[in-house]
């Protein structure tokens, strides 16, 4: 299964509307997202191209109750507080969206950490556990918008940034 990864979204609608239609043209059906959406109608894409999300709150998400309430309106989209763990099938994958908000127990608690905050994309491992920063949909402070594909069955990471010279215009 191909999971995609988002975060720090704040606001830029057709920078994710564009991440999703890539994730989709490669076989992605489900997001994971670490937060800062920042607007209810940050969620409109997911709901636009039916896809489904579990996602976590951020720092800049103020209006979390309109925000909630938006995601409710479409189908499979659940909002979390951060951090949040969900299985996903073998997985059990924390999302959060300031790593330094967890523990170095809980983070190894799970075999992945999906975080944002940062704004970077970014792949470690700590023992047997992957940690994923999709780096930032807005592409407000490095120049193109960045997300990232998980494929669960082996772990491997495949980022995505889009043509900054689009973005930057």
């Amino acid at each position: 299964m191909r999971v995609g990864l988002l975060s720090d979204a704040h606001d830029r609608v057709p920078a994710i509307d564009a991440l999703l239609k890539e994730m989709l043209a490669r076989d992605v059906n489900f997001v994971l997202h670490a937060g800062d959406y920042c607007a209810p109608f940050s969620l409109k894409p997911f709901q636009d191209h039916s896809v489904a999300m579990a996602g976590v709150f951020g720092r800049n998400d103020g209006d979390r109750e309109g925000i909630r309430s938006f995601a409710a309106q479409g189908l499979g989209q659940e909002l979390f507080e951060s951090p949040h763990s969900i299985k996903l099938g073998d997985h059990k994958v924390l999302i959060v969206h300031d790593i330094g908000d967890v523990t170095e127990r809980s983070v190894l608690a799970h075999s992945i950490v999906i975080h944002g905050q940062t704004h970077r994309q970014e792949m470690k491992t700590r023992g047997d556990t992957l940690i994923v920063n999709a780096g930032e949909a807005c592409g407000w402070l490095y120049g193109a918008p960045s997300a990232a594909i998980l494929d669960l069955d082996t772990k491997q990471v495949e980022f995505i940034k889009l043509d900054a010279a689009e973005w930057t215009k």
